[in-house]
């Protein structure tokens, strides 16, 4: 949204402002044009597209939930909302679209065992009860994590990845019975300025944050595939002082909240042609 104000593009935002999303009520930039409403609500819709050009639909419930009972809250927020979105867009002939997909659609990702790529089965009780978060083969060996390419299969394992792809397939389904354009993008952790962080929406990167903060180092390994760094969320006291490298020290600075997660607010946006 900063980034197609700066650029001079128009911006309305279709926001209802749920507590689990955003927590306390957010501020947005004078220079938007905010209209509070679900999109769900199809006048609230119609309205918010009046003259727009083109939609970013960010609009989903995310996470896990708690329990099943979560399922028609999901199912409701998530597949109704993108389509009332797409019937509103298809109504007012606006033909281009990025809807906000997730990377959970490919369920557990590419792993490697003795037998080379397999597709995991769920983690067993007893590994995460013990710490143990890697899944294991057929013959309980721990497999261990690789690179996932985007034609890889998808595996939706649960209610919130199953509303994902089927928001997918809907904008294509919008695609072609009206010829517009859509992209979906497939998030995974998403982190910039202004976000809540004590919201479901931040994931694991406010609980990095909050443990910096704390003065507590993150658990980093070398372990992923082709060296990239893993890290966890296992903390431990960060030490009280520097090592000694013969060079002046620097006094540690400290920002505003700025990690959090961004991917999946209830808004849509629009904007002109860049």
């Amino acid at each position: 949204m900063t980034a197609a104000l700066e650029r001079g593009w128009a911006v309305r935002v279709l926001d209802d402002l749920r507590p689990d999303v955003h927590g306390a009520r957010p501020t947005f930039d004078p220079r938007v044009d905010f209209r509070e409403g679900d999109v769900r609500d199809p006048a609230a819709v119609d309205a918010a597209l009046d003259g727009v050009t083109a939609v970013c639909h960010q609009a989903a419930k995310v996470g896990l939930g708690v329990d099943f009972q979560d399922a028609p809250d999901y199912v409701s927020t998530n597949e109704l909302g993108t389509a009332v979105v797409l019937a509103a867009m298809a109504r007012a002939q606006i033909d281009r679209l990025v809807v906000a997909s997730s990377m959970v659609v490919y369920g557990e990702g590419a792993y490697r065992g003795s037998g080379g790529i397999v597709r995991p089965a769920p983690r067993r009780i007893a590994d995460l009860d013990a710490g143990v978060f890697d899944p294991r083969d057929d013959a309980g060996e721990l497999l261990r994590p690789e690179l996932i390419a985007e034609d890889a299969p998808l595996d939706p394992r649960n209610v919130y990845a199953i509303t994902k792809l089927t928001q997918e397939h809907l904008a294509t389904s919008w695609a072609r019975s009206t010829g517009g354009r859509a992209a979906a993008l497939r998030y995974h952790n998403v982190y910039g300025p202004s976000m809540p962080q004590n919201t479901p929406y931040a994931g694991v990167a406010s609980l990095f944050r909050s443990a910096i903060e704390r003065g507590e180092a993150l658990a980093c390994s070398r372990t992923a595939p082709r060296g990239a760094i893993s890290c966890t969320c296992a903390t431990s006291p960060a030490p009280t002082s520097p090592p000694s490298t013969g060079r002046p020290s620097r006094a540690p600075t400290r920002s505003g909240p700025s990690t959090s997660v961004r991917a999946t607010s209830t808004r849509s946006a629009r904007w002109p042609p860049p």
